[in-house]
């Protein structure tokens, strides 16, 4: 911190600002300098003093906080010979403070235990802790906390203790596992009717569940379970006690998911779970839904525990089919929330039956998914008095999506014709209610499409009927009846008779407002599957889109309406597509040069992004068939748009939001003509690399890519190109060489090299050869290091594609000059690059992307393995072999095997 150490009454006066300052700046201004005191060496002692001085909650909890963090984050800032001390002052805080707040001992309990996991010198901690406080009542609700979040804190991301340390930690655990569990149950005995000790002791117990470290033997007799079990059947558990030993029983469930090897667990736990269908029904008299939820929370656990079994051998043994009664009884409660909870299991069960692909069994399972989905169907219904359509983003919208997700993935265990039908069939000889008819044709909905659509009278009398619905029918069962016309597409291609009356019924909709959007979106169905009969009906569809704005469409629906339109005018003969894609542009490119018109006279911006993505949508769709030689019917059409985007560019170049719809526009404009795009490709770079100087958007960098893939491979294109990525890379490298710029700035990290990877794959040689390639590859190595998904899978495909030229001998003139010049970039930078890789991997990446580093190591390894083999060595040296806290990181057996490893796993491949 400037201005070295601050004062006491200085950290108090900015934590009581953090907390009751009334004005929001003076509130950000102490985070953000209480932010920067924690990152700084002074928190250590500032942090123990104010634990000390135990002044009010706000400061002690900023206190232990900023303790948790330091621990978690910066112990290494610590000399091995504090540790002691620090441990003791952690301890004696925890003890003084144990009355203060609930929050407090918490996050003293969590540095507690992320202190043990990193001091090697502290051993057998957990035997230490109950040692020293188990005898003192008083203590016994931090001892249990911070028994609670040990285990907890082990696999931690916060917690960089290396593989060798964390099972050193898990091996220990295990060892003092069973005194732990003694220790619970005596609390748990003990406790009478302290309601708040029991809920701390199955918190406890679940945290040590979870780390499956308990002895199966010893829990399968364990008085704990029984008390577990006893608490959940009693009517009278209160919801707290209640929520946190059904959280117990899932974590037991949950860590027993291998049951064979768990086997004397696994049948006690089974047995208590089958054991609570009575206090089941007993809370759903009480209408207590809190417990409901809870036991509906166990059996689904139960049921996924032993999937397995129950797949393998239903019916038998733990493959016992009440499992699935239990979850077919929560789906019978009225409450959808309650049946939800179980839909990961059906998915599941539907997943492995499939796989499976036995008759047999589907045989079985039958008679069990027809009853989910006749109770799924009953969940769906509407309230009889509800007015308007389904909405479809409230919380039942979303159930009711969840409902047609799950039964398009179970729906082939009992048949999707015959479930149809047999919907179908309860409309036409019955007359249910309009909620039961809406429910029933949203059903229907969600498995139209997974039915042969050949020579299938039912699905066409079905059509027949819906389209013949009178418009005095609840407008609920309208909007349904529409959505499962647009899942019927296949249908009607099969039988374009039906077009026609189809089309009619639809535009009923499209006038309707309530109705609009669910109409667009069944026209756009229709059109993508239909697009060769469609073709007739071109000009309605272009009469539609020329009065979008008529309708009250959402903005997906209008996008999707001109989706379907631009799929079907590709369709069209070639001398016809010119004109009716002129028309269909022609109502977008009037709007944008309204607005520019506007804004030019009255000084004010609008928004032109509405027509921007309704020009992108047409352009990206309209892929006509041209063959070699001729004209694109597209190009004329484009080059008359080009000076109107360029103008809504120019007008609006500061606002990254309209730049992005801009670049997104003439990407896709690009794309649609190809090559007939090479008059834009000049007056495009210049504008772009204008722009960018002032306004660094990274969708340029990504435009930038689009034009490269189209024109790299064009010999008088090259340079160009090249041109333009030097003057883009400028502006680039000053932005994210500020400080914490790659952090900062992922977009544009992840659109530069997206740009540079184009370069790589369409023209290597002039990228080579270029004196930028050294700024990018520096700027690559530094980016391995960056923790954003899409940025450094862009960085590492860029890094391995590049390598790669040098390797892959495809015949090409130019392969001897791309592997030399790639080995004058390893022999500068190959060694750089092996150890940020490595130590990337060690200290900065989430597992996911490590995948993506093996692959470049791979390509180095294939270009050159001796040299490889050295800068590997080189670099396993160089890492620190202990960790902060005194713990082997890693041995050097470790560290020959993981070379011999990853070298002769090459060796192997390559032969």
């Amino acid at each position: 911190m400037e201005g070295g150490k601050p004062t006491l009454p200085l950290v108090y006066q900015a934590v009581q600002a953090l907390y009751h300052d009334p004005d929001p700046a003076g509130k950000e201004r102490a985070s953000v300098w209480l932010g920067e005191l924690q990152r700084s060496m002074y928190a250590w002692e500032i942090s123990d003093q104010l634990l000390q001085l135990k002044q009010d909650v706000e400061s002690c909890y900023f206190a232990a906080q900023t303790m948790k963090m330091k621990i978690q984050t910066s112990f290494y800032e610590l000399p091995p010979e504090t540790h002691t001390s620090l441990r003791d002052s952690l301890l004696s805080h925890i003890q003084n403070l144990k009355e203060l707040s609930p929050i407090i001992v918490t996050q003293l309990a969590l540095a507690i235990a992320d202190l043990a996991l990193q001091m090697a010198s502290w051993k057998g901690c957990v035997h230490t802790l109950i040692e020293k406080y188990s005898n003192d009542v008083s203590s016994m609700p931090f001892l249990i906390e911070i028994l609670t979040v040990l285990p907890e804190e082990v696999h931690s991301r916060s917690l960089r203790i290396g593989a060798n340390r964390r099972t050193e930690i898990i091996e220990d655990l295990a060892y003092y596992s069973t005194t732990v569990v003694t220790l619970l149950v005596t609390c748990a005995e003990k406790s009478g009717h302290d309601e708040k000790m029991l809920i701390k002791v199955f918190r406890c117990l679940g945290s040590w569940f979870n780390l499956g470290v308990l002895d199966n033997n010893f829990m399968a007799s364990n008085q704990l379970l029984m008390i577990l079990f006893q608490v959940l059947q009693r009517d009278e558990t209160s919801t707290n006690l209640h929520e946190a030993a059904s959280d117990c029983v899932c974590s037991a469930l949950y860590g027993i998911e291998n049951v064979a090897i768990h086997m004397p667990l696994a049948m006690q736990l089974f047995q208590g779970v089958l054991s609570l269908e009575t206090a089941y029904h007993m809370a759903v008299a009480r209408e207590d839904l809190d417990k409901v939820l809870n036991y509906c929370r166990i059996f689904t656990e139960l049921s996924e525990t032993f999937l397995e079994m129950t797949v393998r051998t239903p019916g038998q043994g733990m493959g016992d089919l009440r499992t699935l009664e239990l979850l077919l009884i929560c789906a019978g409660h009225p409450q959808y929330e309650v049946v939800e909870i179980s839909f990961n299991f059906w998915y599941r069960l539907g997943e492995n039956l499939y796989k499976m692909n036995d008759p047999a069994l589907h045989r079985v399972f039958k008679p069990y998914i027809q009853r989910l989905l006749h109770s799924l169907a009953r969940h769906c219904q509407l309230d009889p008095d509800h007015e308007g359509v389904p909405e479809d983003t409230d919380d039942f919208g979303e159930f009711r999506m969840r409902v047609s997700d799950l039964v398009k993935d179970v729906i082939f265990l009992v048949g999707s014709m015959e479930c149809f039908s047999q919907l179908y069939s309860t409309l036409k000889e019955g007359n249910p209610p309009w909620e039961v008819t809406e429910a029933v044709l949203f059903i229907m909905a969600a498995i139209a499409k997974s039915i042969d659509p050949e020579n299938n009278p039912t699905l066409t009398e079905v059509l027949e009927q819906v389209v013949l619905l009178p418009e005095t029918v609840h407008i609920a069962v309208r909007y349904t009846s529409i959505e499962l016309v647009g899942e019927m597409s296949e249908v009607i291609d099969r039988n374009p008779c039906m077009l026609d009356p189809v089309l009619i019924f639809l535009m009923k909709g499209l006038r309707e407002k309530p109705l609009a959007s669910v109409a667009a979106k069944a026209i756009h169905n229709i059109c993508s599957v239909c697009r060769d009969h469609m073709a007739q009906h071109f000009q309605g569809l272009l009469n539609i889109a020329r009065a979008l704005d008529s309708f009250a469409l959402s903005t997906e629906a209008a996008v999707g309406l001109l989706k379907g339109t631009a799929l079907v005018l590709a369709r069209l003969p070639l001398e016809k597509i010119a004109e009716c894609l002129n028309d269909l542009c022609a109502v977008q490119v009037m709007a944008l040069r309204k607005l520019l018109a506007q804004d030019s006279s009255s000084g004010k911006s609008s928004d032109p992004t509405v027509w921007l993505d309704r020009l992108a949508v047409i352009f990206r769709h309209t892929n006509p068939i041209v063959e070699n030689g001729q004209t694109h019917p597209c190009q004329k059409v484009i080059q008359e748009i080009w000076p109107v985007l360029s103008e809504t560019l120019n007008a609006h170049q500061s606002d990254n939001r309209i730049v992005e719809r801009c670049c997104r526009c003439l990407r896709f404009a690009v794309r649609c003509v190809g090559k007939g795009s090479a008059s834009l490709l000049q007056p495009l770079v210049t504008q772009m690399v204008s722009v960018y100087q002032v306004y660094p958007h990274s969708c340029f960098l990504y435009l930038g890519s689009i034009l490269v893939d189209e024109y790299g491979m064009e010999e008088g294109c090259r340079q160009g190109l090249l041109d333009m990525l030097q003057a883009l890379c400028m502006p680039t490298f000053q932005l994210l060489e500020q400080p914490n710029g790659l952090r900062n700035h992922p977009d544009t990290v992840d659109d530069l090299f997206r740009l540079v990877t184009r370069f790589v794959q369409r023209s290597p040689v002039t990228l080579l050869s270029s004196s930028i390639i050294v700024h990018i590859i520096q700027c690559a190595i530094a980016a391995t290091t960056l923790d954003h998904r899409d940025a450094n899978c862009s960085v590492m495909k860029f890094i391995r594609d590049l390598i790669h030229t040098g390797v892959t001998n495809d015949h090409e003139d130019d392969f001897e000059m791309r592997k030399r010049l790639i080995g004058h970039v390893m022999e500068q930078h190959g060694q750089q690059l092996v150890t940020q890789l490595i130590n990337t991997c060690c200290f900065c990446l989430p597992p996911y992307t490590l995948p993506d580093v093996a692959e470049v190591l791979w390509e180095i390894m294939v270009f050159d393995r001796p040299t490889f083999c050295r800068w590997l060595e080189t670099t396993l040296k160089g890492l620190p072999k202990e960790t902060a806290g005194g713990a082997l990181s890693v041995t050097h057996k470790q560290l020959t095997d993981f070379h011999k490893q990853v070298t002769s796993d090459f060796a192997y491949n390559k032969k």
